[in-house]
């Protein structure tokens, strides 16, 4: 039988597998179409515990709307279609929550807002990406857990902020989308440094929220945000990455709206583990390894014991965020690197501990741009032909060996059948 997977934007692999060997091939679930500009429309007219988003805008006050960055598959440019005609005229500003990922490329802006709102907001010098290690920040409280909240100052000094965002399983903070506008979005190093600390608990984990420290932690913090007006904006996204849902208002209550639909969308049941699984990062989400360490997370849940994990991501830029690069590749074993982040915690450990965990009891494999060399440092067996790969893999399982692939690794959490 024959698969394809995607590869970046425009390419992709085809490997043949034995249907006897393929347990399945798992997307994100079908659900119904809908009118997704009708679907805005009414969100913003009827959103959560808050006034309209019309009756949001009747001021004069600055109104500053946070966009996620060129990593996330947040249809922004579809919302801003359906608001910007009521908002074009106003004084709006926009920041993009680059969390501590760089600045977006221009190809990135048009994917962000859409070309022409780009063009338009840039002639009127209205564009900010975050920069959480230069731009100003201003402290705002401490949450209960010690996180103490710089923000960046043109979120922290404003009146009103719209935050346009999308919920989607993520590997320790449970979901995507909320309070993550803000922390990790728009906040300062040392800050975010605080509270991915909390992602090496065991517990810090997709779809888990209740006592997930990260969540929680997140949470605890928004409430230095009382004397903003926030209006959010959040949505979920089908398998054709389609708008499904849309809902609005209040931060926390626009996010767990959410949530069902996500895992109706992104939860796939699979009858068994498998030997081998293929996890891929898709386009954008495959931007540099740091990102498309998510395959990994996701991957792993349909692996069995001592199999083998093949991620599959392009990683367009690179690396990414350098430091769990550095820790990884300055330790010989997976037991090493949890070993060294025992001792001492920098942001991006627990990017680096996630996938050393991992090759505790499996092997972690991957397709990539990156060099052999890049790969080889942080315990990944270099490829780049997926076909290769899935030949070197069988071969090693013994040709009996099961087969899941996920197409969108990054964002499919595969669960076992009850």
């Amino acid at each position: 039988m024959q698969v394809s997977v995607g590869y970046g934007k425009d390419e992709k692999f085809t490997v043949e597998i034995d249907y006897k060997q393929l347990v399945g091939v798992y997307n994100p679930n079908s659900v119904p179409k809908i009118d997704y500009n009708k679907a805005i429309d009414e969100a913003l007219s009827t959103p959560l515990g808050k006034v309209s988003f019309d009756e949001f805008c009747d001021t004069k006050e600055r109104i500053v709307f946070i966009v996620n960055d060129g990593t996330r598959p947040t249809p922004t440019r579809k919302v801003l279609a359906r608001m910007y005609p009521k908002i074009k005229d106003k004084d709006i500003y926009f920041i993009v929550a680059t969390g501590c990922h760089r600045a977006p490329s221009e190809e990135e802006w048009h994917f962000i807002l859409g070309k022409e709102i780009y063009e338009d907001l840039k002639e009127k010098n209205r564009l900010w990406s975050h920069d959480a290690r230069k731009d100003e920040m201003v402290y705002l409280g401490t949450s209960t857990n010690g996180t103490e909240m710089y923000l960046n100052k043109i979120v922290a000094t404003a009146k009103k902020v719209c935050a346009i965002g999308s919920v989607e399983p993520h590997y320790f903070a449970g979901y995507t989308g909320g309070r993550k506008a803000f922390l990790p979005g728009v906040a300062a190093f040392e800050t975010i440094e605080q509270n991915h600390l909390l992602a090496l608990s065991e517990n810090a984990q997709a779809l888990s929220l209740k006592g997930n420290p990260v969540h929680e932690d997140m949470m605890d913090a928004m409430g230095v945000l009382k004397d903003i007006d926030i209006f959010a904006i959040m949505t979920v996204l089908d398998s054709d990455h389609d708008i499904c849902t849309v809902t609005a208002g209040d931060l926390s209550d626009s996010l767990y709206a959410g949530i069902n639909k996500a895992d109706e969308v992104f939860c796939v049941t699979i009858p068994q583990k498998a030997d081998i699984v293929i996890s891929v990062a898709p386009y954008p989400m495959d931007i540099d390894l740091y990102q498309s360490q998510k395959a990994l997370d996701n991957g792993k849940l349909a692996l069995k014991k001592d199999g083998i994990l093949i991620m599959v991501a392009k990683c367009r830029t690179g690396i990414g965020e350098e430091g769990f690069f550095k820790l990884m590749s300055s330790a010989n074993s997976a037991q090493a690197v949890l070993d060294k982040i025992k001792c001492q915690y920098k942001l991006g450990y627990h990017k680096a501990a996630k996938m050393a965990e991992i090759n505790l009891w499996a092997q972690s494999w991957a397709v990539s741009d990156l060099s052999d060399e890049q790969m080889r440092a942080v315990h990944l067996k270099p490829y780049h032909d997926l076909v290769k790969a899935l030949e070197d893999a069988i071969a090693q399982k013994g040709k009996d060996a099961t087969v899941i692939v996920l197409p969108f690794g990054s964002i499919t959490v595969p669960k076992i059948a009850l």
